[in-house]
This record gives C-alpha cells, structure tokens and sequence, in this order.
C-alpha cells in the first residue's frame, strides 16, 4: 500500500505547474521513503493549491494508542512528522480513513474517528484545525450534535467562512432504534456542518436522505460555492454517483453525475473523488455498471451543474480505489487501481481527451 501511495504523491506533486500540453508519458516516477514508522497504518494524501503534498497516517503509540502523524513533502524529500492528535479508542480502518487537509495560507485541518459504542461500526468524527502550520492544534470538536451508537464517518473537510472548517460525513443515527419504533429506519445520510474558530456548529443540514452506507466521499470549493460528490443509493438500489451544491447558503437537490446504473446489494466501498479550480470542476469514480468493471470520469466547466458525459479512462478490468487532481494547464490527472492491484496514472487533456494510459505499479 505504501509503494503504490507514495507514486501517486508524485503525480499530486505535478499540480504545482506541468509544463502545457504535457502527456502522463512525460511523467518521471520514483519512489520515496515513506516518513511512517513501522505498524503504520491508513495513508491519505492531500495537495494545496501552491503544490505541496500532505501525507497523513495512523501510527501505533506506546500502550495501545495510536496516533495521527503527518508529514509534509519538501521537493523530494518527506518532512519530519508531526502529531496530530492521540488517543486509545480509536475507530481504524483501512476504508474509513483520517485526514490532514491545507486550507487557506498556512492552516490546516484533521479529522478522525473515535470509538462510542460496542459495536463494531459505533464511532464519532472529530475535527480539529491549526493555524501554524500543524505546530500546535485547537481543541478538538465533534461536528454532529447526535451520541447516538452508530457510524459517523468518510469524512470530507473544507475551508469555511470567517476562520471555520466545514465537514460532510456520513451519518448513520437513523440505524438506532428509538423508543415507539418497532424497528429502525437504517438509512444512511449525507450531514454537513460548519464548524467555526470559536468551536460552535452551525449551517447543518441533511444533505442527502438515503446514499450509500459506506463510500468515501469528497468536496471541494468552487468558484459558486461547495460542491460534494458521493455514492447515491436508490429505493431500487441503483448505486450511481450524487452531486450537491451549496449556492447561496442553499443546498440543491440532490443529482446525478451521470446514469451509470449499477445496481448492487450492498456498499462497494468505492467512492469517488473531484477536484475543483474556479468553476472548472472534475470527478472520477468507479463503477461496474452492466457487470463491466471501468473507471470513468467526468468534466464540468460551470462549478458542477451539469456535467459533461464521462469518458472511459481504465482498458483493462478495474478496481477502482479512485484520486483525481486539476493541473493548472486545465487538464486533469486521475490515478486507480485495476483488478489486480496495478496503480494507473491517465491525463485528460484541456481539450476533454484521454491520453494514453500509464501504469506506475
């Protein structure tokens, strides 16, 4: 997992200026030591805007602890790690992950999961932001006001208003049953809630009544506001991929980016990715949609209200596990891994056309 997450740290890196028109068969890939130390565990990567390259773990402390380290890349080289934050009773899987993301200058924002019941899927979010560059954290804060035991995860996290953090999560409180109720309703929802300097909550909203039970989600800002993408689920359980938009201070109803019309019986754990710049916004995702298993993505030029038809970038039988990135050429990259675990790099051109497919791994 290490080898194949530090090839895509390179490409993440290229974000901070391809030369125009490059092609993926332009692109130099080495690898780099991984700044984790041994038993670590549930890798992220995250890139800001100027071209710096996060990479976030869970390390396992002394006495049964773990804790959350980052470290920064530095030309090709990792920095020093960094704590984030510490804890006993933490909720760690290698789907649902942690975050260190870079907000605006030198900010940053984290957020894992914590233990709140005996059951397997009981777990909290936490967030938690640094305005030094990741020297010193604030007091950490749950974004959901609800204790119930049940799963709050596949966390999104973006800059808010005056000095805030915004997250969207997945949020499983209809799955408690409740006094009166003959059974619970299990349905997962898309929340959101902004969290600000001074800790208190505010703008929540169910985003999306019914989606996907456990898919990684993904958000980013626009030039017209929040856009989040996630994996929807459909009374007849057709899982395709939702869009929302905060305009305004208002959510859209829910959309999607294209019909692919997978219809599965249960979560594929396979959620997809946008990455946005001005209102040029770009989404990947998986999908084995009439049991062919692919890789597509998908341009929008107006901040995600509509989207152009996906192209197909995997040729061989994917697997998904999906990352996409703007390049400031106006192209996009975007990175998966196919059935058999190979990592694949592919461009899309400023022009809305596939180049030809790299394999890294």
């Amino acid at each position: 997992m290490w080898h194949n997450l530090l090839l895509v740290a390179i490409s993440l890196g290229l974000a901070s200026g391809p030369a125009r028109g490059a092609d993926t068969r332009d692109v130099a890939v080495r690898e780099i030591t991984s700044p984790a130390g041994p038993g670590s565990s549930a890798p992220n990567l995250s890139a800001a805007s100027d071209g710096r390259v996060y990479l976030s773990w869970i390390e396992p402390g002394m006495t049964k602890r773990f804790v959350l380290k980052f470290a920064v890349l530095e030309g090709d080289q990792w920095s020093a790690p960094h704590d984030v934050a510490t804890g006993d009773n933490w909720f760690v899987n290698w789907a649902d992950f942690p975050s260190v993301v870079p907000l605006e200058a030198n900010a940053l924002a984290a957020h894992w999961l914590v233990k709140n019941g005996e059951g397997t899927f009981s777990y909290s979010v936490h967030t938690a932001k640094s305005v030094d560059g990741g020297r010193t954290w604030r007091r950490p804060v749950v974004p959901h006001r609800d204790t119930t035991e049940t799963e709050h995860g596949f966390v999104s996290l973006v800059p808010w208003e005056g000095d805030g953090v915004a997250a969207v999560w997945l949020d499983g409180r209809q799955f408690e049953k409740r006094p009166g109720q003959s059974k619970a309703t299990e349905e997962m929802a898309l929340r959101f809630a902004a969290v600000g300097a001074d800790g208190r909550l505010s703008a929540e909203a169910i985003v999306d009544g019914r989606v996907c039970e456990c898919c990684q989600t993904s958000a980013a800002r626009t030039s017209e506001g929040l856009v989040v993408v996630y994996r929807d689920r459909s009374p007849g359980e057709v899982r395709d991929i939702g869009v929302v938009r905060l305009v305004g201070g208002r959510w859209t109803e829910p959309a999607l980016v294209h019909r692919d019309g997978w219809r599965i019986e249960g979560c594929p754990v396979n959620g997809p990715q946008l990455a946005s710049e001005g209102g040029r916004v770009a989404v990947a995702w998986f999908t084995a949609a009439d049991n062919d298993a692919r890789v597509l993505a998908a341009l929008s030029p107006d901040a995600g209200k509509r989207f152009m038809s996906p192209l197909r970038l995997s040729d061989t039988k994917a697997g998904g596990r999906v990352s996409t990135i703007l390049l400031h050429d106006g192209a996009f990259l975007v990175s998966w891994v196919d059935a058999d675990g190979a990592l694949w790099l592919r461009r899309v051109s400023p022009e809305y056309a596939a180049t030809a497919p790299l394999q890294l791994t």
